[in-house]
């Protein structure tokens, strides 16, 4: 300890109003591993506590007559809607401002009509529709018992992904609905696509700035925002701080012969205390593949030791081109928006047409990696204007596909390998071919755990559960027969798998047919769409089995869905739609009703991408 460090302390012990020995350790202690940014915040936060509990000394009844409250509404389907809104929370906190943060599903819509000022974050999931959270919130909103909300002041922050049709819908729905029913917008809303990080600080920092006159008596100077955890519990490994795991098995549980690559993965969490429970997503950040960064940056006509300037973990820093295309940016997935920056920068008519489509051109950016755009049209660019015009690597999600219980500090993945061919180079996607590919074991991986209370085994262990996960959407339902064995549920379990053929493609097969000897899987119905002429998909085979099947829902069965949100999830729900309608004798919109109550009672929960 430094000289000037003893002095104060001295001095401190002798003044009532400072911290003594035991709480300035323990402060010091806290503050220990806080980055300048962290710093300043608790500064503020700190700052703004002190006035609070002057001003409640000097004029507690003047205080309380002038005080508002800021509700917080977060709609969250796997946890970042939930992490922004906490984000939120904070700062307004540090500001002085009462806030009361709320989960939307525990919100009573009609309590609207009372605020004067709600912020709400949400997410969309699927094709536009909310999260599971916010169905009768956003059914009753937009339907016409909504009451007028002229007192209302409100802005929207809306999570999304551009590369998705309805991007960021059920936050443009909340606006234009709150809007129309007279309502006050204190901000314009924020679409926010998958590196929202930076956009939603800046947002969070302006819209609380601009009500902390209105919602505080105070003056309390706002501290800078601070980027928290999106995971939907504590942790100290986060989206922004991951553990470094040790990668223990990459083993292909496809055939020789089969036309998709997918790898049993598992990663040990040693004693990191990191825990997940069943149907929970891990968080796995990558590195790209350097031949394919080399590649790109030879059609760029660059060396890769070009200096770009990159704001990494909240600070801005010059490194090599060649670094921050391995590292920080996202070059296997384009953003559409890199289709329009592309085509006006080259002027390529080709290009130009794709992108003149908003459609045409997420459909093009689904199918083509960034050096094929490159590459396809040739343009003069600087560095700097190029990476300002890349998103950032996010890290990808994968279900997890093991139990705690069981597995203890391990953790277990089911990965397809992205692969496809374009102009006679083969392309492999960033995630996947990091983990299948280019990780070796005992080398580390970063990853945190992203929760996900929205695809949960029912409490009751008699309930029984319905799991549809064709192809790599049976990974939480191998999870899922792991618990339920640990803890001897007693409910009954229906499986339905699909994949192309048996031989080669039935997934975990080996243990599947172990839990059917074992009892622990009372059913379970396959799926192998090229092993007969004719294709055949996991939803016909819910309708072979439709009687049974309403049978288990009207007993109270849970219903899982997991895998493909494009084409598998629409066909197994409208199965489920024509099943409910013929066995319960409903009309389609009957049982379109029927889903939407399983869906609100957490009967009927998706995991799909």
């Amino acid at each position: 300890m430094l000289p000037e460090q003893r002095s104060t302390n001295q001095n401190t012990t002798n003044n009532s109003s400072a911290l003594d020995a035991n709480q300035l350790a323990l402060l010091q202690q806290a503050t220990q591993s806080y980055s300048s940014l962290q710093l300043a915040w608790a500064s503020g936060y700190l700052a703004a506590k002190s006035e609070q509990g002057q001003n409640a000394q000097i004029a507690p009844a003047a205080e309380a007559a002038a005080a508002k409250t800021l509700t917080i509404l977060f709609a969250s389907q796997t946890g970042n809607a939930k992490g922004v809104a906490k984000q939120l929370e904070q700062s307004a906190v540090a500001a002085g401002i009462t806030v009361n943060l709320k989960n939307i599903a525990d919100y009573k819509a009609k309590s609207l009509k009372t605020e004067s000022h709600v912020l709400i974050v949400a997410s969309t999931n699927g094709e536009g529709e909310p999260p599971d959270d916010a169905i009768e919130f956003h059914e009753f909103l937009l339907g016409k018992k909504a009451p007028k909300l002229p007192n209302l002041s409100y802005s929207v922050l809306a999570l999304g992904d551009s590369s998705y049709e309805f991007f960021c819908q059920t936050g443009k729905d909340f606006d234009e609905r709150l809007k129309a029913l007279g309502a006050t917008q204190v901000a314009p809303r924020l679409d926010c696509d998958v590196d929202y990080e930076t956009d939603c600080e800046a947002w969070i920092s302006s819209t609380v700035t601009s009500l902390k006159d209105e919602l505080t008596q105070t003056a309390v100077s706002l501290a800078p925002v601070v980027a928290l955890a999106t995971a939907g519990a504590e942790s100290i490994y986060t989206k922004q701080n991951p553990l470094a795991a040790e990668f223990s098995v990459s083993q292909k549980i496809t055939g020789r012969d089969s036309a998709k690559d997918v790898r049993h993965i598992e990663i040990d969490l040693g004693e990191s205390g990191l825990t997940y429970q069943v149907g929970d997503a891990l968080g796995v950040w990558f590195e790209n593949d350097e031949a394919l960064v080399n590649e790109l940056v030879a059609e760029l006509n660059a060396t890769g030791d070009e200096k770009v300037s990159l704001k990494i973990n909240g600070e801005t820093q010059e490194i090599s081109l060649k670094e921050a295309l391995i590292n920080h940016l996202e070059i296997t997935q384009t953003a559409p928006a890199f289709i329009e920056f592309w085509a006006a920068l080259s002027n390529d008519k080709v290009l130009l047409e794709v992108a003149s489509d908003k459609n045409t051109a997420r459909e093009f950016a689904g199918n083509h990696q960034i050096v094929e755009v490159v590459a396809l049209a040739k343009a003069a660019v600087e560095p700097q204007t190029f990476v300002d015009n890349l998103r950032k690597i996010t890290p990808r999600l994968y279900s997890i596909a093991s139990a705690q219980a069981e597995v203890e500090e391990e953790v277990h993945l089911t990965v397809g390998v992205v692969a496809y061919e374009a102009n006679g180079k083969e392309r492999i996607g960033g995630a996947s071919g990091f983990l299948a590919n280019r990780l070796e074991e005992g080398q580390k991986v970063r990853v945190f755990v992203e929760h996900n209370d929205n695809f949960r085994l029912p409490e009751n262990n008699d309930t029984p559960v319905i799991m549809i996960g064709p192809g790599t959407g049976v990974a939480p339902f191998r999870a899922f027969m792991q618990q339920r064995e640990a803890v001897e549920a007693s409910g009954d379990n229906w499986m339905f798998f699909g994949d192309q053929t048996f031989t080669q493609d039935f997934l975990y097969q080996v243990e599947w047919q172990n839990y059917l000897k074992s009892g622990l899987l009372t059913r379970m119905d396959v799926a192998f769409s090229r092993d007969q002429a004719q294709k055949i998909y996991v939803q016909d085979r819910l309708k072979e089995q439709a009687s049974d099947v309403f049978a288990w829902l009207e007993r109270g069965a849970h219903l899982y869905i997991c895998g493909d949100a494009n084409r598998m999830a629409k066909d197994v729900h409208q199965a489920l739609v024509e099943i409910i309608s013929e066995h319960g004798k409903l009309t389609i919109e009957q049982a379109e009703d029927y889903l939407k109550s399983l869906r609100s009672n957490k009967r009927y929960q998706k995991d799909v991408y």
